[in-house]
Parts: C-alpha cells; structure tokens; sequence
C-alpha cells in the first residue's frame, strides 16, 4: 500500500453551458427529485445528462455493482461531461470502489460530487489519485439545498471563505491542513483500506439517526486506527435525530468527542452547518485550507 500523502490534483471547473453527469452510485432514487435539480441546474446555465442507469432498481440499489461502475465510466469517459454528480447516497457505495481503475480515472480527470453513502467514493478517489472531490448535496437534493448556489460556485472555481458563528469550540485555535471526511459511519471503514490520506489533514464529519454509543465506538475506532492521532484539526457538522435508546448511555456528544479528541491540542469545532439536515455547505476534499477556530467564530478558508 502506498503511504504516500496524496497532494491535491485538480479537475477541470465547471463552466457556464457545461453538462453536468448525473449516475446513481447507491440507493435508487426518485426522477421527480432528479428532474427538480435538473430544472434548477439548467436555470443557472447549465446542460445536464441523467445517465440511464439513475433509475435502475435492484433491491434497495440502484442497479448492480457491474451497472454502477459501468456508469460511472461513461461518464468519465465521455468528453462531453464537465462534472460527475451522484444522483443519491444510501447504501453500496463501498462495494464497488474495489474495482475502480484509479489509472483510469487520473486520465479523464473529473469532479465528482454527493455526500452520505458517496463519501467511500469521494474519499477513495482522492487517495489514489489526488484528484479533488466535492462532499455536497446529491443531484436529488440540490433543488432544495439552501447553500445550492454555493454549490456551483465551488465548481465554479470561485475563491471559497466559510464563516460559521453557531458552532461549539471545543478547543480553539488554528491549524492548516487538507480537507478530508465526509460521513462518519461510512468514513471510518476506510482509513485502513486506502492509501494514506489523512496525515496533517483537516478532518470533517457529520452522520445521523445513530445511537450515541455508536458514534462513540466509531470515533474510538478512528483514534484506534491512528487517524485522530495523525489531524491537525476536527470539524463536526450536524449529527441529527441521534438516539440514546434502552439504558441511558450518560455522555453527551461534546464529552464523548473530548474524551477521544482531547488533549491533541488542535482545534475542535462541533455543529457546524453541514450534514444531512437543510444546511449543507460544500468543502472540496483534497483542498489545502486553514481552519481558524475561535469564541466569536469558525472560519475555514484556502
């Protein structure tokens, strides 16, 4: 295995007249979202291709593996594409990432773009290739992402500042790193699967419906893993509908995250506005960035 840092490589921006790719890696999704998304995204100027294979049903899936990965290739593939976006998240996502050819990929350099399942995709990318990724709404949800605009301006190319002043600092301060993360319960199955990508990075996460004990295991395992040994900095998004059913677990989510966190001193911020409820704010993955974590305000900016 390579244990090589990536550095970031970037893809080409998306322009104005530009099509956007648009496949399902996951779960199968509903056309009417897609068609929303795709109305808003043509309103901006853009084109937009669904790929057949957005609609597939297999159980719970969107088509099979092979049908995934077959997608995605065309897609790539296909010079008429600026910009590849996952049309949902869900599940199965890792079970193809395996059988991607990362050659393959570095040679038609494209953005992908999608959060929750597609953060195993994201991540996986950036560490065999160090192509840049965006952890962002999925094409079934931009038409109703308040921070849809941010979206496309991130693949835009335009400079992007984040001031966020409702968080928690947990512990304050400054760190510069590359932006790496996504969904916790997805992302901690892959430091020890990919090559390493997480050394002197700043580490973001957000999930939801999961029991606070096992968002305590996943965060141990990650520490265990030594991947919150090896970050320079921690931003937690929004961990929404958390459980805590049978025996009251006791910790609150700020204890469980000093108690495994702590004692580093990097900066830790927690809440931040991104995740699966209505804000999600879009990070390029890959991207060198200075988290500046504060009492009055958090900011991350190139």
């Amino acid at each position: 295995m390579n244990a090589r840092t990536p550095t970031s490589a970037q893809a080409p921006f998306l322009q104005k007249g530009q099509t956007i790719g648009v496949f399902a890696p996951s779960s199968y999704v509903e056309e009417n979202n897609i068609a929303q998304s795709a109305d808003f995204a043509r309103a901006q100027g853009y084109e937009v291709f669904v790929h057949p294979q957005t609609y597939a049903r297999h159980h719970q899936s969107a088509g099979t593996e092979a049908d995934k990965l077959a997608a995605y290739y065309d897609l790539l593939g296909n010079p008429e594409i600026a910009v590849i976006w996952a049309a949902g998240g869900g599940n199965r996502a890792l079970h193809w990432i395996d059988s991607i050819d990362f050659d393959r990929v570095r040679a038609h350099p494209k953005i992908l773009i999608g959060f929750s399942d597609v953060t195993a995709l994201l991540n996986a990318i950036y560490a065999h290739t160090g192509i840049g990724a965006v952890h962002g709404a999925t094409f079934n949800r931009l038409h109703r992402c308040p921070q849809r605009e941010a979206h496309l301006r991130l693949l835009d190319g335009a400079p992007t500042d984040y001031r966020f002043q409702d968080c928690m600092v947990l512990e304050a301060g400054q760190a510069r790193g590359r932006l790496v993360g996504g969904n916790l319960s997805i992302f901690q199955y892959l430091p020890a699967t990919l090559p390493d990508f997480t050394e002197g990075a700043i580490l973001f996460l957000e999930d939801c419906n999961e029991e606070l004990s096992r968002i305590d295991r996943m965060l141990l395992h990650l520490k265990r893993c030594g991947v919150l040994g090896r970050i320079n900095g921690l931003v937690l998004g929004q961990f929404g509908d958390m459980k805590d059913t049978g025996r009251p677990y006791g910790f609150t989510m700020a204890e469980v995250i000093r108690d495994l966190c702590g004692g580093r001193n990097i900066p830790i911020v927690f809440n931040a506005p991104f995740g699966h409820g209505a804000d999600l704010w879009p990070f390029m993955i890959g991207q060198q960035v200075t988290l500046d974590a504060s009492e009055s305000a958090v900011t991350i900016a190139p």
